[in-house]
């Protein structure tokens, strides 16, 4: 998936997320990833974060930590 793609799609999560209290988006967003994005995506979501890539929402930064790494 290309990263604008990707990208794109996290944000748009997160912008739905962002209508509840923040802890509830952060824990909202993170377990959608984490119920519905396969290892692959979550992987590419890592190493766009890791590598400092710009263009996510606030909240995306927020519930990065929440949200289960796939092994390498």
């Amino acid at each position: 998936m290309s990263h604008d793609k990707l990208i794109t799609m996290v944000n748009q999560i997160a912008k739905f997320m962002e209508s509840k209290p923040h802890d509830e988006g952060v824990q909202g967003l993170a377990s959608h990833i984490n119920d519905f994005w396969e290892p692959r995506m979550r992987r590419q979501l890592f190493e766009l974060l890791d590598g400092g890539a710009a263009g996510f929402r606030p909240l995306v930064l927020d519930a990065a930590p929440q949200i289960r790494r796939p092994a390498a």
